[in-house]
């Protein structure tokens, strides 16, 4: 039996603004005193943390000097030498700033546009300098309330123009960054461009350099549409395109909560993460999450604590799940049918042979599927009776 005591190779991490939340929401005031980032940094690597992400201005206020600028990233640079926590991925603020009111790489100002991505190229050099091979894009205000303002072809394409221009920034700079999308429906944007892991899989495809642009799936996002969000990290481990992974908690159809993960769905998440553990997933496990409102300042430190133990907690259920031979009886049951006879694909022979196949209809009708006790027995297992 574990202790859950996470440690830096559990790659676990938390953003500036998860832990760093101060309990406001668009209804109230702060609740709780900010807490500088140097300060959030040491914390992280007290309790195992192994990386803090971050947008540019949750480091550097919107409109620093250069000097100023360069002081906070050398005290913030100490503050993570000091904690041993390390940047593995970075992003940009396109989301609270006025001049974002229409979208940043899809606003109908080109100008507008075009300093959203010198934005994010200052993002991308501060995100560098701090060591981040990740680099993220959530596209917040990319989207729409009144679909007859613009032909949506047409932000499909500043955003692509958008990701070509910076992925070839990146590549001369020497950075070395994979991109990631991060797909979302709606909020803030009454509608979201690549609102889905499916619609980010589908437009990377359009891109200048497909295989260096990958996804950053995030369970909240998801549960707001009613999606499976294991599904979907199953496509994304398919397509090779899993860069980066947001974690928190979600009830279906309510606003972006952002809860402790583990907090919402412990079936979802336990069979979540079963498929990263099981498919040797490497990279960062983001919690993207912040503490309750209602949360004082050492409650929010108990919020970071119980993400990364529930994760542990869960990984050793999987684990349990997979040495069961109850449970590992019934998947064989259901799954020891081999390889159907068309898998090795085409040919005149393979499509002869199985157009004269005879099937038994009614034997293959009757085929006992025990569904039911399997989800009982992962009940159970969850539950701590076996």
């Amino acid at each position: 039996m574990s202790d859950y005591t996470p440690t830096p190779q559990d790659r676990f991490t938390f953003g500036l603004w998860t832990v760093g939340n101060p309990g406001r929401d668009p209804f109230g005031e702060p609740t709780r005193a900010a807490v500088s980032p140097n300060d959030t940094v040491r914390r992280l690597g007290e309790i195992g943390a192994y990386g803090v992400n971050l947008h540019d201005n949750d480091l550097v206020p919107f409109g620093a000097s250069a000097s100023e600028r360069d002081r906070i990233v050398s005290e913030f640079k100490s503050a993570l030498s000091d904690s041993g926590v390390v940047v593995p991925m970075a992003t940009t603020n396109l989301f609270s700033h006025p001049i974002f009111k229409d979208g940043a790489f899809t606003s109908s100002d080109p100008k507008v546009r075009a300093f959203a991505v010198q934005k994010t190229m200052r993002a991308m050099d501060l995100g560098a300098e701090l060591g981040a091979k990740i680099y993220v894009f959530w596209g917040g205000r990319e989207g729409s309330e009144v679909d007859g303002a613009k032909n949506p072809l047409e932000p499909l394409k500043w955003f692509r123009e958008a990701l070509n221009f910076l992925n070839d920034y990146q590549r001369d700079a020497g950075y070395d960054m994979q991109f990631a999308l991060e797909p979302k429906p709606n909020e803030p944007r009454g509608d979201i461009y690549l609102a889905t892991t499916g619609h980010a899989l589908a437009f990377i495809e359009t891109l200048d350099r497909p295989e260096n642009v990958g996804v950053n799936p995030e369970f909240a996002h998801d549960t707001i549409a009613g999606l499976n969000f294991m599904h979907n990290i199953a496509q994304a481990i398919d397509a090779g395109k899993l860069f980066h992974i947001d974690l928190n908690g979600q009830k279906v159809g309510r606003f972006d909560q952002d809860l402790r993960f583990g907090a919402e769905d412990l079936k979802g998440n336990f069979y979540l993460v079963k498929l990263l553990e099981d498919n040797l997933y490497a990279g960062p496990k983001h919690f993207d999450a912040h503490a309750l409102r209602t949360s004082d300042a050492e409650d929010v430190w108990a919020f970071a604590r119980g993400c990364m133990k529930t994760y542990l907690l869960l990984k050793e259920k999987a684990a349990q799940f997979n040495s069961d031979a109850e449970i590992q009886a019934i998947v064989k049951e259901l799954n020891g049918g081999g390889e159907s006879s068309f898998a090795s694909g085409y040919s005149k022979d393979s499509a002869q042979s199985l157009q004269s196949e005879n099937f038994d209809v009614d034997a293959l009708t009757n085929r006992s599927l025990p569904y039911e006790k399997l989800d009982q027995l992962v009940i159970e297992l969850l539950l701590g009776a076996r």
